[in-house]
């Protein structure tokens, strides 16, 4: 790792030794990388004082097995993975229900995710993005709830209109392999646009093999991740089957189709509107972490999968820009969600599965304004979101077929969430080179949960309700150098709305012990002061930043009373109550620092670092707090030619001792070495060549090496060796 640190400074230290003019291609990227949605409309970075990178959809940015590969390979952003089908983004040590994601301006949040690991975002396909941007920190005040340590944006491509009376008809195709996840890729989109009419529709088609994790390992840790056996199940009796290839992830791979329709119409200039139609759906995903768990010399598990992942979005955006009158910019998107997922798992030759089924309804409506005048800057708006839940579940024989009730993940009746949040965010320019920006949100959540059927879990109520408000804000000051540095001192804070997830934790108690609802939960809030640097011109793009983040009212599970009493008799055994409470304080700092340094208009180095340190603060001692990872970060070169580009880079993570593991939360200790998560580094390599016109071959190898490495808190290896070929055509 102390290579890799100096191989970064001495990169950040030497990019005033180039000096080279750009082409018009570097100045249009330099203009895209400047503009970020941190409120909402797109503005210039030099006027905000946020933490922010941007991902464009630009040669292979976008080319990956899901958006969570995106992400980590951006060097943006951890991953975390419980299985091939996942990925869980961490931003500053915050995860799953504590970062807030979204998709063309609506959240993709609902009030089912949890504070533990999610997959959710791999519902997101690359192919049809134009762009993501990452938001670092509290964000609340203008993207709301979850936003507690920033924002996954993502905006997928909009129709093209021809712009004249004749018509535009555009399109392409590729075909993309990948030999360590066996995995076959197909993508098509075609765009047909007229004068006031455009189309767009994109369709993608993926199959995923088991993966085949690196060969290479780490010499005191010979055994690191071999899958020793897999469960074959005949006649309805399992058995453990010796694997003949320990580094082939049996029961890891699965399929997936994406689809997305927009229609554009544009009635006059400055008025736009867009229907925006996404389906996502998958087959069965192995929960592979689970599967190599081993109890009493035999596996724990006979199954244990995810279903379907099932995700619909119909929105209606209606995006307007005016000459005249107050506002400048309005837009508002009224959107409909229908999520659905489960789970289903068995005990090693039980006969029984249980299914759990979840599925979620989702209605939004968002109203954002913006008005300019002279040196000020406003921005306004209304976020409404209604969360109806339904949740199911039954027992199976896997012989006879025959069902039994079990209990459901979450209440079994009437579920529902809802949020109304206003918010107003000011800049204004005290001076010509100096900027300032103030914001303030106000919301309201309410959440109500009804017990229908108690016979297995007797609980002396039937509902529960909560009702919240929060308050969020940002203070920050920017300066703009005459060369075009930004220096920016930022307050901000977030909140987490409590949400069903929650509420519900009773269906995870154990014997002994009983977690009940609390009516009495609140929101979590964390309150950040950071420091930015940064610039972004037609040779250097660089930024760092550092930041000091209190969390407050943080939920965790402990010791509660009910109706007066500390235990109860439940199911026959008496039981210590408990409940989700606000009763942890924690505290999380760090640095990042990200530099491309362009030399020659042809050749980018690029390096991107980022450190975090985390504690939970308790009466006698600090304790690590859970989801912090590790030093990460990626270092490359990049060439570009008229017909080809290259580049080599590598990916890395620091030590994640077990020491710094958190001892209750969700670091995963069990798929860890006795010791941790080791340090790890790739190499690798990938290329483009522009065959003719509109057809390309992307080509590449990931891990070169064949690296055996596990991100931490993950349950599955990373791929080993990775031969990648991509084949596209376009018209």
């Amino acid at each position: 790792m102390k290579t890799l640190f100096r191989l970064f400074i001495a990169v950040v230290i030497s990019c005033p030794a180039f000096g080279q003019e750009p082409d018009t291609a570097i100045r249009k990227t330099v203009q895209e990388e400047a503009t970020i949605s941190a409120l909402k409309f797109p503005e210039n970075l030099n006027k905000l004082p946020f933490s922010a990178r941007k991902i464009t959809n630009k040669g292979w940015n976008m080319n990956a097995q899901s958006m969570a590969e995106v992400l980590q390979n951006s060097g943006a952003a951890f991953v975390q993975k419980s299985q091939s089908g996942g990925g869980s983004p961490v931003l500053r040590g915050f995860e799953a229900s504590r970062v807030l994601l979204q998709v063309d301006g609506i959240r993709m949040n609902n009030a089912i995710y949890r504070t533990g690991h999610l997959q959710n975002i791999i519902t997101v396909d690359p192919n049809m993005l134009q762009y993501a941007d990452i938001l670092y920190g509290p964000s609340s005040t203008i993207y709301g709830s979850d936003a507690l340590g920033g924002v996954v944006n993502m905006f997928t491509k909009n129709p093209e209109f021809s712009g004249t009376n004749k018509g535009l008809l555009k399109g392409g195709i590729s075909s993309r392999y990948s030999s360590a996840l066996n995995e076959f890729q197909v993508h098509a989109d075609i765009n047909a646009g007229c004068k006031n009419w455009a189309f767009l529709t994109s369709v993608t088609s993926s199959q995923f093999g088991d993966v085949v994790q690196g060969n290479k390992r780490n010499s005191k840790y010979p055994d690191f991740g071999k899958k020793l056996f897999y469960v074959n199940t005949v006649s309805g009796t399992d058995f453990a089957v010796p694997n003949n290839d320990p580094d082939e992830q049996i029961a890891s791979g699965y399929k997936q189709l994406d689809i997305m329709q927009k229609i554009s119409y544009m009635p006059k200039e400055g008025r736009t509107h867009i229907l925006n139609i996404q389906v996502s759906n998958s087959t069965d995903v192995p929960r592979y972490d689970r599967l190599t768990e081993v109890a009493g010399g035999n596996p724990r598990f006979g199954d244990w999968h995810y279903g379907p992942q099932k995700r619909l979005l119909l929105a209606y955006h209606f995006n307007a820009t005016f000459k005249r009158g107050y506002f400048n910019q309005v837009q508002t998107i009224l959107n409909y969600q229908d999520v659905e997922e489960s789970r289903h798992d068995r005990r090693f030759n039980n006969k029984n599965v249980n299914h759990r089924w979840e599925r979620i309804k989702v209605v939004g409506y968002t109203l954002d304004a913006m008005h300019k005048k002279d040196k000020s800057e406003s921005h306004m708006g209304l976020d409404m979101q209604l969360n109806y839940l339904t949740s199911t579940a039954f027992a199976e024989h896997i012989v006879t077929g025959a069902r039994t009730a079990i209990n459901t993940r979450y209440p079994d009746g009437d579920n529902r969430m809802s949020y109304v949040a206003g918010y107003f965010q000011h800049l204004h320019k005290l001076q010509p080179n100096l900027t300032l920006n103030a914001g303030l949100r106000v919301t309201q959540s309410s959440l109500r949960s009804v017990f229908t059927d108690k016979s297995i879990m007797k609980f002396p109520f039937s509902k529960a309700e909560q009702n919240n408000s929060a308050l969020s804000g940002n203070l920050g000051i920017t300066y703009n150098t005459k060369n075009n540095w930004r220096l920016s001192a930022l307050l901000s804070s977030g909140f987490r709305a409590p949400n069903i997830d929650d509420l519900a934790k009773v269906f995870d108690s154990r014997a002994g012990s009983v977690v009940v609802p609390n009516p009495d939960l609140k929101p979590e809030y964390t309150y950040n002061g950071e420091l930015n640097v940064g610039k972004i011109s037609e040779k250097v793009n660089t930024g760092a930043s550092v930041f000091y983040t209190l969390f407050r009212n943080a939920i965790v599970t402990d010791a509660f009373t009910l109706n007066g009493a500390s235990s109860i008799v439940y199911q026959g055994v008496n039981s210590q109550v408990l409940a989700s409470q606000n009763k942890a304080k924690a505290y999380v700092y760090g640095a990042n620092a990200y530099v491309r340094y362009t030399v020659g208009g042809k050749t980018d180095i690029e390096a991107a670092i980022t450190y975090t340190y985390g504690r939970y603060k308790t009466d006698s001692t600090d304790i690590p707090l859970d989801h912090v990872a590790p030093v990460y970060g990626r270092a490359g070169v990049r060439h570009r030619e008229a017909k080809w580009n290259a580049e080599i880079y590598t990916l890395f993570n620091g030590w994640k001792k077990i020491k710094d593991y958190n001892p209750n939360g969700e670091d995963n200790q069990q798929y860890a070495t006795a010791d941790g998560m080791p340090s790890w580094v790739t190499l690798n390599l990938r290329t483009q060549f522009f065959v003719a016109k509109g057809i390309s071959l992307l080509a590449g190898v990931e891990n070169i090496l064949d690296q055996n490495y596990r991100v931490f808190a993950s349950g599955i290896s990373a791929p080993g060796r990775n031969f990648v070929v991509t084949l596209k055509a376009g018209f």
